[in-house]
């Protein structure tokens, strides 16, 4: 029972912090995140231990920063592979059926610009090229979880603009995930399958699994009927997930990006009481811990100094510069208006579940330090913060109520 208190601390922070931003209408991610940073062990508080003593009262106690154990770090292990599982089941197949031509523009501009801006802010900082590599990659990638929803609240969802901004952030998701994929197989270590066989490997897993898993399941549900078939369906989702991870690490590639690729494969195969059912089981425990444990390895001293709060600053700036420059060029190239084109740079800027996912993956490799750890994180709170207002400023609703 000895590893029960800090499960109960971490589980007990993630409730108390949440409904606290909730009620001041701050996104949930930024309340896990920084709970995480108030009770680990680089909290600015009681980063060193706290004791508390009553006036009048013989007794006192010590409040102790948390340390996530082994099984904190499984559980938060479990939630960013949950995570990605869910980003990816965000992707139907179905949406890829009738691309234009505008969707790759869109797609291309607003994933290279990004990459080659991260590259050189990390090669000016001074990072190697690995490093600097994966700054770029993050830069590609935009929150599917943060677009969608801004765009339904102001009835963008289903106009050109929407589905084209839709597709064009899924391809954007695919492509760093495949080279963050690629680069961490190099690192990883777990394989000694040569990168140019890996990619053939890959392909052929995809190819198969997307026409094996829904056999399979049609097989696994033959003659189920009434209760016990939704039982059975959530733990065939739960079983698939875990093992195609484990088929997938196998090879080499990192879990979030196994995660990311089943959620792909079987997004339209669960629907319903079973989709449901998983998000309330990830959001409700799994991935918590995740964002909590991002928390705890923020470092916030290693921007004690106003140089130091200079990296930080130009990661958002060059991150919001070029996605939405990329992102107007590219609408404007496909016909949209410059309103439009400035909508669509706006809201490809969120950074969430890919960005912190690429950092935690790169952190347990050792190829970030804490520096650019710490400036991702406080990337994916402002952005995740900024986007929704920028979206709802910019959408044709808001011109309409001004004219």
């Amino acid at each position: 029972m000895a590893g029960l208190l800090p499960f109960f601390s971490v589980l007990a922070a993630s409730l108390l912090f949440s409904e606290s931003f909730k009620r001041l209408n701050l996104p949930y991610v930024t309340a896990l995140i920084v709970a995480g940073i108030l009770i680990g062990p680089h909290s600015p508080i009681i980063g060193g231990g706290l004791t508390v003593s009553f006036m009048y009262l013989p007794f006192s106690f010590d409040i102790n920063p948390i340390v996530p154990d082994e099984t904190i770090e499984l559980l938060g292990s479990i939630g960013v592979v949950f995570l990605m599982f869910i980003a990816g089941s965000e992707v139907k197949m179905s949406s890829f059926r009738s691309l234009r031509k505008d969707v790759f523009v869109l797609s291309f501009l607003n994933g290279v610009i990004p990459l080659l801006m991260g590259f050189f802010l990390g090669y000016m900082f001074g990072y190697g090229f690995f490093p600097s590599l994966i700054l770029g990659i993050v830069f590609i990638s935009s929150s599917i979880a943060v677009i969608i929803p801004s765009l339904e609240a102001n009835g963008l969802m289903h106009t050109r603009l929407g589905k084209d901004l839709i597709t064009a952030t899924v391809f954007e998701d695919m492509g760093s995930l495949l080279l963050l994929s690629l680069i961490l197989q190099k690192f990883t270590q777990k394989s000694p399958i040569p990168l140019e066989l890996y990619i053939v490997i890959v392909v052929v897993l995809l190819f198969l699994l997307k026409k094996l898993i829904p056999w399979i399941q049609e097989l696994y549900y033959f003659d189920k009927s009434g209760k016990d078939l939704f039982e059975s369906e959530l733990r065939f989702v739960f079983v698939v997930l875990i093992a195609t991870v484990l088929l997938f690490e196998a090879i080499g590639m990192h879990s979030i990006v196994a995660g990311f690729v089943i959620g792909i494969i079987l997004s339209d195969t669960i629907r319903g009481k079973v989709e449901e059912k998983i998000r309330t089981i990830s959001y409700g425990l799994f991935i918590p811990i995740f964002f909590l444990i991002v928390g705890m390895q923020t470092d916030l001293s290693v921007f004690a100094s106003l140089d130091a709060l200079l990296l930080p600053a130009m990661v958002v700036f060059c991150l919001f510069v070029s996605k939405v420059a990329s992102g107007w060029s590219a609408a404007r190239l496909v016909g949209f208006s410059s309103r439009e084109g400035l909508l669509i740079g706006v809201a490809t800027t969120p950074q969430l579940s890919t960005t912190l996912a690429a950092a935690f993956a790169a952190m347990s490799l050792g190829l970030l330090d804490n520096a650019l750890i710490t400036s991702l994180v406080f990337l994916s709170v402002v952005t995740t913060f900024v986007t929704p207002l920028g979206i709802r400023f910019l959408s044709p609703k808001k011109e309409k109520s001004k004219s």
